[in-house]
């Protein structure tokens, strides 16, 4: 089988990828970054009355379209407390912010635009016009109109408006289930002790931790050894989950060792492709089994991010009905970097700003796929393409964030 180019991997992947159509109904302090899958109407007006946005006095603004007016205070409105009676001929309400403008009043005077005289009178010291500082009813929305759409992801604003809206609960789109697999008779888990032929296993939790942050729930299948029977009933146990995602990690190639796709293919998966032109990263397996995608990383700790970050992330994204977000930019190269091969490269690197402010990035002199330190203190991968020529420092590059960059 060739090697298939970086883009055409993925859109081989993603295409036919179906984002995920079951719902569920939640409360709103568990519906936090949730997709909607239904339209929110309005259940009340908003606001519900005429309100007055300062704390002032209300009044007829005809009364005081001069300064210099005198005016009697004949009662309070405070919000959650409106004053019952009408504003009638130089007459004035003392009001605060929220509370209701009482009959008669079609103005608000702000406090700092008056000044108190005895017996419960004032005089104002600015003019007033028609609906100043007050808030009309409806201003924000009315009853029965659609406000948040389906599709819309609930962010801390769309939670307060659904809230606003006197929604409890809503209807949200569930999030796709990421299953982990990681093979091999050399691994351990984190905190045991390894034995002398063996390493821990790492990949896994840098995966899921990938999948949660673009909005999956993570099912670990924890480590599994070598064997096919093991492997077999790991994989029922995602199908019996309804994993929308099977990864695996290690044993995908077909080494007399890499039992994961031999296994799988028997198991009924239809295989894709296994190899693409990237380094880090060729052994990447896609597939599906049944309804369940099939996304076999590389065992290499840096090939399994990195093809994370390409493929398993853009998938997440997608099934889980969000946008991907954009890692792509562009900087200066600080080295010469070499002419490249038929293999798109992605190269560990340091960033920095010139003095203009532009991004500059290093590359790490080293850039063995097992290196795990380089990768988590390097803030992005310079992209080389296939056969790109080499490239004089200063050079513009891309470049894949890893991380927002503030430096």
């Amino acid at each position: 089988m060739s090697l298939l180019s970086v883009s055409e991997a993925r859109s081989r992947l993603l295409d036919p990828a179906v984002p995920i159509g079951r719902t569920e109904v939640l409360d709103l302090h568990s519906a936090a970054g949730r997709v909607l899958a239904e339209d929110l109407a309005a259940r009340l007006t908003q606001p519900p009355f005429d309100a007055s946005a300062m704390d002032g006095y209300a009044l007829r603004s005809e009364d005081a379209a001069a300064p210099g007016a005198i005016l009697r205070v004949i009662g309070t409105a405070s919000a959650g407390h409106s004053f019952d009676g009408t504003v009638g001929e130089r007459e004035a309400v003392r009001i605060f912010t929220g509370a209701p403008v009482p009959t008669g009043a079609d103005a608000v005077l702000i406090q700092e635009d008056t000044e108190k005289l005895e017996d419960g009178r004032i005089r104002t010291t600015f003019a007033s016009a028609p609906g100043r500082h007050i808030r009309p009813r409806g201003q924000d929305f009315a009853e029965g109109e659609t406000v948040l759409s389906a599709g819309q992801s609930l962010d801390f604003t769309r939670l307060t408006l659904a809230a606003a809206l006197n929604h409890g609960n809503v209807v949200v789109y569930r999030k796709p289930l990421v299953a982990i697999l990681a093979t091999g008779d050399e691994l351990v888990r984190p905190g045991e002790n390894p034995g002398p032929d063996q390493i821990v296993g790492s990949n896994s939790f840098g995966v899921a931790a990938l999948a949660r942050e673009n909005g999956a729930d993570v099912l670990d299948l924890g480590i599994v050894p070598d064997d096919t029977a093991q492997i077999t009933a790991a994989v029922r146990k995602a199908q019996d989950a309804g994993a929308d995602v099977l990864v695996t990690l290690g044993g995908a190639s077909v080494g007399d060792h890499d039992l994961v796709q031999r296994t799988l293919v028997g198991a009924g998966m239809q295989l894709d492709f296994w190899k693409i032109a990237m380094r880090p990263g060729k052994p990447l397996m896609v597939g599906s089994l049944a309804n369940m995608h099939v996304l076999g990383l590389p065992g290499n700790p840096v090939s399994s991010m990195v093809c994370g970050l390409l493929f398993l992330e853009p998938l997440v994204c997608k099934l889980a009905r969000r946008s991907t977000r954009n890692r792509e930019a562009i900087a200066k190269t600080a080295n010469l970097l070499r002419a490249n091969d038929r293999r798109q490269d992605h190269l560990r690197a340091r960033l920095t700003r010139d003095d203009e402010g532009h991004l500059v990035a290093e590359p790490y002199e080293k850039q063995d796929s097992s290196m795990m330190k380089i990768f988590a203190n390097s803030d992005c991968l310079i992209v080389r393409p296939p056969q790109a020529p080499e490239l004089a420092p200063g050079s513009p590059c891309s470049v894949l964030l890893l991380r927002p960059f503030e430096g």
